[in-house]
């Protein structure tokens, strides 16, 4: 069997087209410039109001990239918190910090109804982004949390179990329950297995690669850094939920829909876009 053949066979050419017709890194990218403008003040104003001072955001990232010493340090110092982010937060901050949250969850629900194909959702479902953005950072601050309480294989299988019930949660919320839970389930596994994977590449690539970027550029070699690693998670938020879908079709749960009124029929060698109806 040609390496041609196997690839079809494995379902990878398939995979690799949806994500060029996603304009998968593109969407990465937009995540990543989204999620550092909107993720890191917000966990810093709410690391600044902990009682606890655990970090914030900062933590969060430190455990995400699996940094440890000169690395950890040198992302700490330019994302930790100060006392002084509460005092001098005015309403404005917190306004742009609100529309740039939204933005930031208007377009995650987005890359989710490219993939599933579903209709937009109407203006005033914009609660749900609120609702989406702040379950999103307790989520993320739990995390951070649970270094306190726990450590080694029990910490794991929890934050793992938390992961999947997120991103098996958060793809039915934002689509307003158009699509079945049964079929996001293989999406949310495939989105914490990338991570996981993530989590190992950035203990590789990153760790070092922070500590060398922080003496050469400064804070801003390590705001590239941790914009690159945020890319990645974009890459795999996206590329997970689409690996369920595809995991779903090639499982027969996924019909092709008919053609809308005054289209013109497709011909049998059009490759289009692919099943799109969820099946009753």
């Amino acid at each position: 069997m040609s390496r041609l053949a196997a690839w079809h066979r494995l379902g990878l050419a398939e995979l690799h087209r949806r994500g060029a017709e996603l304009e998968l890194m593109h969407r990465a990218m937009g995540f990543a410039t989204l999620a550092l403008v909107t993720l890191a003040p917000l966990l810093i104003v709410v690391a600044a109001a902990d009682p606890f001072g655990h970090g914030g955001f900062a933590l969060w990232l430190v455990d995400g990239m699996a940094l440890n010493g000169r690395s950890a340090a040198a992302l700490a110092h330019v994302f930790g918190p100060t006392r002084k982010v509460i005092s001098t937060t005015s309403a404005l901050s917190l306004a742009l910090l609100a529309l740039f949250g939204m933005s930031f969850a208007s377009s995650v629900q987005n890359g989710y109804e490219r993939i599933w194909k579903t209709a937009a959702a109407p203006w005033h479902h914009l609660w749900r982004h609120a609702v989406w953005l702040v379950m999103l950072m307790a989520y993320l601050y739990a995390q951070v949390e649970t270094r306190t309480v726990l450590e080694g294989p029990p910490r794991i299988l929890l934050s793992m179990g938390v992961g999947v019930l997120f991103f098996w949660w958060g793809p039915h919320f934002l689509l307003s329950r158009k699509v079945p839970w049964r079929y996001l389930l293989p999406g949310a596994l495939a989105t914490m297995a990338g991570l996981v994977g993530l989590r190992g590449f950035s203990y590789l690539v990153f760790t070092p690669l922070l500590v060398t970027n922080a003496i050469s550029y400064g804070p801003v070699g390590t705001v590239l850094v941790v914009e690159s690693w945020l890319v990645g998670v974009g890459f795999v938020v996206y590329g997970g939920a689409l690996l369920g879908r595809l995991i779903c079709e090639w499982l027969g749960h996924l019909d092709e829909p008919p053609d809308p009124p005054g289209r013109t029929a497709r011909a049998p060698t059009d490759r289009g876009q692919g099943p799109s109806a969820l099946r009753s």
